[in-house]
Order: structure tokens, then sequence, then C-alpha cells
């Protein structure tokens, strides 16, 4: 059963009827044995008024032989003669037993109560099936309000079922009402303390939600507007090609517009690469990896360009480090840091690239000997498109922004600082995520 109205009327129910039994059966049982206590009562008073009496008066008499009545009187002198009986009856008692006794006489069972004197014996019995039937009689009329009662009580618990429910089902009314662009919280107002922890969650995974939704609103703005500058130079510079007049212009043009596709391609795969690594993007699952190795891999990459301006490259990175990542996302980390020490180092320069765990905690470092980055500006170059106005080096602004990105990822701090070599340097460290082999 799924509806949790249903579970908590059942339950409500379950009780209620449980309830009504035990009590019906304890009042019935009750009442019962003081009905029948009342009886033996009654037989005791009647023995005892007639103790006192030297002969029954025929008034007496003709009341107590009166049918109506449940009780019958009998009179036996000290020698057990019996001489009255207040009505006749097929089978009665022919012996008394002092106090009270139950007598069976003929199949048939009699409650008596006796009394001695000194010339005579009391005894006033009644039968004990009419007995019993007059006290269930009785413990049924007190139970019987109680079954009468129970309709009431269970229309009370289906009302107060829904009644308790009714904040829930508002909620999930106020979530029916809105569309994927409604995304304020739901009101909290007035909710019991079980339903406002729902309420809570559902308002803080709106807040997400709609900070994830902003997120991609301004990505996607953004990159529309960064992708329109390349293709706008791209449709100019073929404009050039069709318009040159000679093959050293023609020459020229080409390799203006391949240079230009280079950078579009760079910035569509830097665009790539950020939306991967954004928050709540399908990814990899983390794996065990070797830092240093993956740190060679994608640093390779990047040689052909340290070569062509002269950079020396320094890589140290040959004692296994242990971590878990994603090889691809950890990759192109790797590719952006040194491609943008590369970039931003003047032609000659030195770069280095080091890998270790100091005090077991997993460190990736790269050090150049660029411009560097103000304290002040050290924050805002985490920002997606964000470039800084210095140098000739075209760029995206996208480099930072997927390494940290990625960092957060796998639990890394970047910090940014300033190198020996006269540049910046940027350190990852993996909180002690693996340790030196």
């Amino acid at each position: 059963m799924s509806s949790l109205r249903a579970r908590l009327l059942l339950a409500l129910l379950g009780l209620l009827a449980a309830a009504a039994l035990l009590l019906g059966g304890l009042t019935y049982r009750n009442v019962r044995a003081q009905t029948e206590a009342l009886f033996d009562y009654q037989l005791r008073q009647m023995a005892l008024s007639l103790r006192d009496q030297g002969e029954v008066a025929p008034a007496q008499a003709s009341a107590l032989v009166d049918q109506q009545l449940d009780f019958v009187v009998q009179v036996w002198t000290s020698d057990g003669r019996a001489i009255y009986a207040s009505r006749a009856h097929e089978a009665l008692p022919q012996r008394a037993q002092l106090g009270f006794a139950d007598v069976v006489v003929a199949g048939q069972v009699w409650r008596s109560f006796s009394v001695t004197l000194p010339s005579r014996v009391i005894q006033v019995s009644q039968p004990l099936a009419i007995r019993r039937q007059l006290a269930a009689d009785a413990a049924w009329r007190a139970v019987w309000p109680l079954l009468l009662l129970a309709p009431f009580l269970a229309a009370a618990a289906w009302w107060l079922s829904a009644l308790a429910l009714r904040p829930l089902q508002r909620v999930a009314a106020d979530v029916r009402r809105r569309d994927e662009q409604s995304l304020q919280p739901l009101p909290a107002d007035g909710l019991p303390d079980e339903v406002a922890p729902l309420v809570a969650a559902l308002n803080a995974l709106l807040q997400r939600l709609g900070q994830s939704l902003d997120t991609q609103r301004a990505f996607v703005a953004d990159a529309a507007h960064e992708l329109r500058s390349p293709l706008t130079a791209l449709k100019l510079q073929l404009q050039l090609l069709r318009r040159a007049g000679s093959e050293a212009e023609r020459s020229a043009a080409a390799e203006a517009l391949a240079a230009g596709i280079e950078r579009a391609a760079r910035l569509v795969e830097q665009l790539l690469a950020l939306a991967r690594s954004e928050p709540g993007a399908a990814a990899a699952p983390l794996q065990p990896l070797d830092l240093s190795e993956l740190v060679r891999e994608a640093v390779a990459d990047t040689v052909p360009l340290a070569l062509a301006r002269g950079t020396q490259f320094e890589l140290r990175a040959d004692a296994p480090v242990r971590i878990d990542g994603d090889r691809a996302a950890l990759g192109a980390l790797v590719r952006n840091l040194a491609d943008n020490a590369v970039r931003y180092a003047p032609p000659g320069a030195r770069v280095e690239v080091l890998v270790a765990a100091p005090d077991g905690v997993p460190t990736l470092q790269v050090d150049d000997a660029g411009p560097g980055i103000p304290p002040a500006e050290r924050e805002r170059v985490f920002d997606r498109f964000y470039r800084r106005g210095q140098g000739d080096e075209p760029g995206t602004g996208l480099g930072l922004a997927i390494v940290r990105s990625v960092a957060q990822r796998h639990g890394a701090d970047v910090e940014l600082g300033d190198s020996p070599l006269g540049g910046l340097r940027v350190r990852l460290r993996f909180g002690g995520g693996g340790a030196a082999a």
C-alpha cells in the first residue's frame, strides 16, 4: 500500500478497533461480575430478612409465590422437615448448604444462600442460568453504546488523518503548479515539524537548481559572445582570401585563416572541457591513477609549442604519486597549466613542472617566468572568459576556470603565488588523497 493516508487511516482504525474490543470485553466482564454480586447480595438480604420471623404471614407468602420472581424461598425445621416453599417447582434443592453455594438438581444449577436458626433453616435460591442471562443483558446494555459510537469514531479518524496530511497535500499541490521556470522557494510558514525538513530540503534543491540554471545560462551567453568574434574574423579572413589578387596575398590570407580556425577550434575545445567539468555534468567515475605518469603524458602535448618558442621546459615527475581521479579531466587541467605557462612566459624563458607528495599530500606545481598575476586579480582570473589586459598572446580566458572546476571535483585546492622564476606559481594540493609510492 503506497498511500500514506490509507496507512495512517488503517493504523488508526486498527488501534480504535483493538481499543474498543478490549474496553468492551472488560466492561462486559466487569458488569456481569458486578451484576452477579448484586444478585448474591439480594439472596443474602432476602434470607436474613426472614431470619427473625416466626411464621411466614399469608400476605408475605402470597408475595413470594409470584411467578415473576426468580427467587425460591424454602424453610426446613431443624430436623430436616420441609415446612415451606414459596412456589412449587419440579426440581428444588432438597437440602441446604450454609452460606452461598451452587447446587445441582436434575441437571439445573441453583445459586443459593442458607442461614440457620435454632428451630429452622432458611434458604433462598435462584437458577444460575437466569442469573447469568440477566447479568449478560445488563452487560450488553453497557457495551452496545460503544458499538454505536464506533462508526462516529471511524469518521473522526478519517477526518483527523485528512487534517494531519493537509500540509503535505498543500506542499504537493504547490509543487504541481510549478513549471521549469518557477524556482521560487516553497512557503514554509505554519508547517508541522515532520513536513518542515522536507520543504527545507526542497527549497535548498530549488536554490541549487536555480544557481545551476543561472550558471548554464551565463555560460551559454558568454560562449555565444566569445564565439561571435572568431567566427566574424573567419568570415573576414575568408573574404580576404577570395579577394587576394596575387599568390603572396592568397598565401598570407590562407595562413591567417588557418590561424583563425586554430583559435576557434581551441576555443570550442576549451568550452567543451569547461562544460564537462561543470558541477552536475555527467563525468567518468574517479579511478586510482599515477599523477606523475598522467602529468608526463599531458605535458608531452605542450612540448612542440615550447620548442617553437625556445622555452626551457623542466619536468620533475619521476616518483609515482597515487590519487583517485578522472584521467581525461586531470589531463585537461595539466595541459591548460602547461600551455598557459609556455604562452605567457617570454620566448626562451624557463618553465618548471613538479609532481611530489610532501607530508603524504599529492601536489602539482607549475612555475613560469611570465608577467605573473597581481594579488588583487588572483581571484578574478578564475572567472570564465576573464583575460588580463597584458601581453599579445591570444587566449580564451577559460584555462584557469577549467583548472578550478576540475580541482574542485577532485577535492583539490588551487593556490596562486609568486614564482622564484619571476612569474606565476600555480600549486594544486589534492587533500591527502594519495601518497608517494
